[in-house]
């Protein structure tokens, strides 16, 4: 199933099942049982697919980004985490920090997955049965914070408002029953900037639930962004940050385009 949030004309926020260019409405609970119903809905707007109760984030993740920041292959998926208030809606625009100010964001595309009940001390045999379903992100982050003014710690750099856009939809995990196949692309204004596949992780989707999920219980609703291919502007040269007026697409095969503009944050 393909699953949208979306919001109405009367402001109500509904789930549905896309099919084609109709959403249909989800009846029940996303993270028990629900079916889809015949009432055919008519967004006004379309929301990120999921409001994470966490999201946790896996850096250096691919072999070739890994290579082209010249660090060394972890032994142990790199872990950290955003702020699910950083979720930014499809179509939204991510907006560039002004109050604590950086010229250094950069774009990151990725799969994340969504965890659909708890999972703690997870096999990787058994750990994509945990699996919701998969939507496009983007791990935006602002490379002077990460590096130079978080202290030590990449939290803050990763969690400005709008740093976690998320969608179109979220695809159920049956659709996707083998989540190590799926092209994915970075695309700024046009000019593709990230192109590989999830075949290229050093950590697969059920070693990283296994390895979160160790003596910690990762709740219904938990994302887990699972890093990001070669290709970012912090390795570019010149190096090529967003700016105003830039756009930025996350485009998985089987998921779907993500795409937002670029603004600076409003004083």
């Amino acid at each position: 199933m393909e699953i949208a949030r979306i919001q109405l004309a009367d402001g109500t926020t509904h789930y549905g099942s896309e099919i084609g260019n109709q959403v249909y409405r989800i009846e029940g609970d996303l993270f028990g049982e629900f079916h889809q119903t015949d009432e055919l809905l008519t967004p006004t707007k379309r929301l990120a697919p999921i409001q994470p109760t966490a999201i946790f984030c896996i850096g250096l993740n691919y072999k070739e980004h890994a290579e082209e920041t010249g660090s060394a292959l972890p032994e142990h998926p790199v872990v950290f985490m955003k702020n699910p208030s950083a979720v930014c809606n499809p179509y939204d625009p991510i907006e560039l920090p002004r109050h604590l100010h950086s010229d250094q964001v950069d774009y990151e595309a990725e799969l994340a997955v969504v965890i659909g009940k708890p999972c703690k001390n997870v096999s990787v045999d058994n750990a994509l049965d945990y699996v919701l379903g998969y939507t496009c992100a983007n791990d935006v982050s602002a490379r002077d914070w990460q590096k130079f003014h978080g202290g030590g710690q990449w939290v803050k750099g990763k969690s400005f408002d709008t740093f976690c856009p998320l969608g179109p939809i979220l695809v159920t995990a049956d659709r996707i029953p083998n989540p190590q196949i799926l092209p994915i692309r970075g695309i700024l204004n046009g000019d593709t900037r990230q192109e590989s596949w999830t075949g290229d992780m050093i950590f697969s989707v059920a070693e990283i639930i296994s390895f979160l999920s160790g003596s910690t219980t990762l709740l219904p609703g938990t994302v887990i962004l699972t890093g990001t291919p070669s290709g970012v502007g912090m390795a570019a040269e010149p190096q090529r940050f967003l700016k105003p007026g830039d756009e930025f697409t996350v485009e998985i095969t089987g998921i779907g385009c993500l795409r937002n503009s670029v603004i600076a944050e409003s004083p």
